[in-house]
C-alpha cells in the first residue's frame, strides 16, 4: 500500500503564493502518476494537474500558469507551487497517486488553503 500525506497549507493573502508537499511511503515502487486535487466547502472535487513518473504535466485551465506540479522520485514527493492565490483557490488541497498495479488511487488526508483578500 501507498501512504500520502500533505503539507504546506495556511493562509495567505491574495496574490500571495505557497507550496505544498506531498510524501509517500510504503510500496512507492508501484507509483506511477500523481496529481493534486482540491475540494472548496460545498463543490465537487477538482482535478488540477497530475504528473507522470518522468515529470510530464497536465493542468486544467483555471490554474495553468499559476500552479506548476513537480516531483522529486529520491524523496518520493511531489509539490504544488501556488501563486497568484486568490480567494476562490480557498480549498482542501489533496494530493494522489496511481499504481501500476492497482485501478484506483491512493489519497492524502489533504491540507488546508485559505486566501483572503
Amino acid at each position: 500500500q501507498v501512504r500520502l500525506v500533505e503539507s504546506g497549507g495556511g493562509s495567505v493573502l491574495a496574490g500571495g503564493s505557497l507550496r505544498l508537499s506531498c510524501v509517500a511511503s510504503g510500496k512507492v515502487f508501484s507509483i506511477n502518476n500523481m496529481g493534486w486535487s482540491r475540494e472548496a466547502p460545498g463543490k465537487r472535487r477538482e482535478l488540477l494537474g497530475t504528473i507522470s513518473k518522468d515529470g510530464i504535466t497536465n493542468y486544467v485551465g483555471s490554474v495553468e500558469g499559476r500552479f506548476t506540479i513537480s516531483r522529486d522520485n529520491a524523496k518520493s514527493t511531489v509539490y504544488l507551487q501556488m501563486n497568484s492565490l486568490q480567494p476562490e483557490d480557498t480549498a482542501v488541497y489533496f494530493c494522489n497517486a496511481g499504481s501500476y498495479y492497482q485501478p484506483y488511487d491512493f489519497w492524502g488526508q489533504g491540507t488546508q488553503v485559505t486566501v483572503s483578500s
